[in-house]
C-alpha cells in the first residue's frame, strides 16, 4: 500500500503570499473564491480551498511581481470572474480562449496577478 507521502512527492503541497493586510486578504479570497481560512497569530493565516492549503503573511515585505502565476479553476468562469470584481479585483486579462479551454487573469488587492482556468 503507498503512503500519501509517496503519492504527494514532488507536487506543490503549499502556496504562500506575503500580503500587506491579512484580514483584506481574506476578505478578497473568501469573496471571490469561497476559501477557508485558520489564524495561527496576528502574523499568519492558512487558507484551504479544498484541495490545496497555503498561506498569508505580512512578515515580508509584497513582492507582487514576476514569479510563477497560480492558476485555480472553476466549473463556470464568467461568475468566478464577476466573483473577482465583486471581491475588489482587477481583471488583467479578459476571458481567452486556448486549447482545452479558456482563462481570464485578475491582479489581486496586493497586486498578485492570478489566472482562472476553465474547460471548453
Amino acid at each position: 500500500m503507498a503512503s500519501n507521502d509517496a503519492q504527494n512527492d514532488r507536487r506543490i503541497d503549499y502556496v504562500e503570499f506575503n500580503v500587506a493586510d491579512i484580514g483584506a486578504a481574506k476578505a478578497f479570497y473568501g469573496t471571490a473564491f469561497g476559501w477557508r481560512f485558520t489564524d495561527y497569530g496576528e502574523n499568519y493565516c492558512e487558507f484551504d480551498d479544498g484541495r490545496l492549503k497555503g498561506g498569508f503573511t505580512n512578515l515580508s515585505p509584497v513582492r507582487a511581481a514576476g514569479g510563477p502565476l497560480v492558476i485555480l479553476y472553476a466549473e463556470k468562469l464568467e461568475d468566478a470572474l464577476a466573483s473577482v470584481e465583486k471581491a475588489g479585483g482587477t481583471i488583467a486579462k479578459p476571458i481567452t480562449p486556448f486549447p482545452g479551454g479558456r482563462r481570464f487573469h485578475f491582479i489581486d488587492k496586493d497586486g498578485y496577478e492570478l489566472a482562472v482556468w476553465s474547460k471548453d
